[in-house]
């Protein structure tokens, strides 16, 4: 058996202060009581990582739409029937707040039996009645709009929970309702998610109805950092050759509580057998007891005398994979840190699934939506007594020696660190960027390090209770419109996600020794905000751009400031110290500097100490055979960047430059000549 090879990509530790635990004198933890301040909008958004209280969050909302807005009623709209039970009767009045959540029974159609179908009709009924609040999942609610039209909703609530099943994708029918629903402008709508972006990156919503939307953004660096308990989360990717049941207990310690999602029977790393998966884990575990017959979990002794309960989720049997979700949905044991060990699932125990004490989630083979690897980290990120570290381990095949199995490979590997790219950016802390003026002072709440603000210097402070790092750039470009502003202030990730899952960008990022990083910084970004947001001006384009690429940039470079002079991140340093000796280490922090950086070399890095000579040969190979030649748009993008060139420079660039960049521009110009050319002559 070989050794599995780890990429430690990303190892984030918190203050540990309780503060988003904390609830203030109506109940309300911190990101509740910013949501709730927002309540009397039509139309709010909600972004906040898993376990974070969108629920509860809601219901403070829905209660003073309904008591103090003139709304009729509330329907609550989650994807699946089981996340229907976190909106059960909550008696809110014992902490402090005006009103318990009520739901009567008839009205969680979750809970309900029965088919979509016969639920549509208990929806008329409802809106029919004097009653206040209704739960049910995505699909009971659009057969409903299908059915009574989007009027039948006049004058309602309606708040969709993990709003990223929603796509501005015209095949999406709850987006296309959204949309509706909108138009006609009379319900108020609530929407809730932990995870934005979507794994394909397509939008959720249009960016003119984005814009009707109010937001309320609660990081996971500040969820995280005001845990009371968990301190350290980490990320890692591992590399295996062979079957993975054979590999599995090098990642898999029997000592931590562990979700393991085995791979979906399509991905490579499936042996097309997912009983005999589940038997084997079991069997490299340790010996089978029997089976426990209240709760259905598999007892299995393991070498050192215990017994671990572990829970199949991937049996076809339904009377038996029911009978152990039951026993996992058992209230009365939440806080019971010994009812089981280990869950083994495939397509479930994801979106939504609370167990607080799960420490390790274990994901074998390659999830192509990113929303899906941030769903399944939450499962590992509550807080819990005793509970100091979590991680989260995507187990994948390495290549094998056959060309077409090294491309599929190679692409598995290039998402998963697309896939460690992003979730440094959702971990860390947000980042305000301002230009670097004479004018410019210290802002209260910031602390700017040893010695205080130095006006002579491009400064970083961070604020200590959010968490914000505040960064002084040379030569930065201000948004200017409403809508840029908001963009750099919230949206920046998900531009981040649509870049690094680009795979000119990164496949050039990591492995084209010519490659110069403005190519990728500035031409293969501009191009994709353009592509994201035509309607913003070309300067407000600008600003964007360089937010995004400063915002990834700067965390890349946090990270190389903090493993420099050893092989992984400091467990006791913060990523907030790398920047700041990052910012302290270059001489004058400007734009120009941020875009010649490669936002991918710290990546490359990383794999070329994971991976083998012969395997980082073969990956590096299958990238050389499928690079292209510079096409038509990149040589006017190229032309583009030379324009602001000649008037900042008052000359063109040249071919003849000793700067990489500057030559890059010049070939583009000369390209579209050639073009232009050919087409004169034709």
């Amino acid at each position: 058996m070989n050794k599995p090879i780890s990429i430690p990509s990303v190892s984030v530790t918190y203050a540990q202060d309780g503060s988003s635990m904390r609830a203030n004198a109506l109940g309300m933890r911190p990101m509740q009581e910013r949501a709730y301040l927002k309540r009397g909008e039509q139309y709010l958004l909600i972004k906040s990582p898993p376990s974070s209280g969108k629920s509860r969050a809601l219901m403070f909302i829905a209660l003073d739409k309904l008591q103090n807005q003139e709304v009729k009623q509330a329907i609550i709209v989650v994807p699946e029937r089981s996340i229907g039970a976190s909106f059960h009767n909550e008696p809110l009045r014992q902490f402090g707040f005006w009103a318990d959540w009520k739901v009567e029974p008839r009205w969680n159609l979750c809970d309900a039996p029965g088919t979509d179908g016969g639920k549509v009709n208990s929806m008329k009924a409802f809106l029919q009645s004097n009653d206040k609040v209704l739960v049910c999942t995505h699909a009971t609610f659009r057969f409903s709009v299908d059915k009574f039209g989007v009027e039948a909703f006049d004058d309602r609530l309606i708040a969709v929970d993990e709003f990223h099943h929603v796509s501005a994708n015209p095949d999406s029918k709850l987006g296309e309702h959204v949309r509706q629903f909108i138009d006609r402008g009379k319900t108020h709508i609530v929407a809730m998610t932990g995870s934005y972006f979507r794994g394909d990156a397509e939008a959720v919503l249009h960016p003119e109805d984005e814009a009707k939307f109010d937001t309320v953004t609660y990081t996971y660096y500040e969820q995280l950092n005001g845990y009371q308990y968990l301190k350290q989360l980490d990320i890692g990717y591992f590399f295996y050759a062979g079957s993975y049941t054979e590999e599995i207990l090098k990642v898999l310690d029997p000592k931590e509580k562990t979700i393991v999602h085995i791979p979906n029977v399509n991905s490579r790393e499936s042996t097309k057998d997912k009983i005999r998966e589940v038997d084997h884990i079991i069997e490299e575990l340790g010996e089978w007891q029997g089976t426990d017959p209240k709760t259905g979990f598999q007892l299995v002794k393991i070498a050192d005398g215990r017994i671990l309960k572990i829970a199949d989720l991937v049996d076809d049997d339904p009377a038996k994979r029911d009978r152990v979700a039951a026993a996992l949905k058992d209230s009365t044991q939440r806080d019971n840190r010994d009812h089981v060990d280990i869950i083994i699932a495939l397509g479930m125990a994801k979106e939504g699934f609370d167990w607080i004490w799960c420490e390790h989630a274990l994901t074998v083979g390659y999830r192509s939506s990113l929303t899906e690897i941030v769903q399944i980290i939450g499962r590992a990120t509550r807080d819990a007594p005793g509970k100091t570290r979590a991680r989260f381990t995507n187990l994948i095949a390495e290549p094998d020696a056959t060309q077409a199995a090294v491309t599929e490979a190679v692409n598995d590997t290039l998402k998963a660190i697309a896939a460690s790219l992003l979730m440094e950016q959702v971990l860390a802390p947000r980042f305000e960027f301002k230009p670097k003026r004479p004018e410019n002072g210290p802002v209260d709440g910031y602390d700017y390090g040893e010695g205080g603000y130095d006006p002579k210097k491009c400064n970083v402070g961070v604020n200590p209770q959010t968490g914000f790092i505040q960064m002084e750039i040379k030569g930065l470009v201000e948004p200017k419109s409403d809508e840029a502003v908001r963009i750099c202030r919230e949206d920046l990730n998900e531009l981040i996600t649509a870049f690094v899952q680009d795979k000119p960008a990164i496949e050039r990022g990591m492995f084209d020794e010519e490659l110069v990083p403005e190519e990728l910084t500035q031409v293969r970004m501009g191009k994709i905000i353009k592509e994201i947001y035509p309607h913003l001006g070309e300067e407000d384009q600008e600003a964007v751009r360089q937010h995004a690429i400063a915002a990834l940039n700067m965390v890349q470079q946090a990270k190389k400031a903090l493993t420099e002079g050893g092989t992984e991140v400091s467990k006791n340093k913060a990523l907030i110290e790398g920047v700041r000796k990052f910012a302290m280490d270059v001489r004058e922090l400007d734009v120009d500097l941020i875009d010649r950086i490669n936002p991918f070399a710290e990546a490359y890095a990383i794999l070329a100490k994971s991976m083998t000579e012969e395997r980082l040969k073969q990956v590096a190979e299958v990238i050389a055979g499928r690079r292209l030649k510079l096409t038509l748009d990149e040589a006017r993008e190229l032309a583009k960047r030379a324009l602001r060139f000649k008037q900042e420079k008052g000359r063109l660039p040249s071919l003849t430059a000793a700067d990489p960049w500057e030559k890059r521009m010049a070939e583009g110009v000369a390209f579209l000549q050639q073009k232009a050319k050919e087409t004169q002559n034709a």
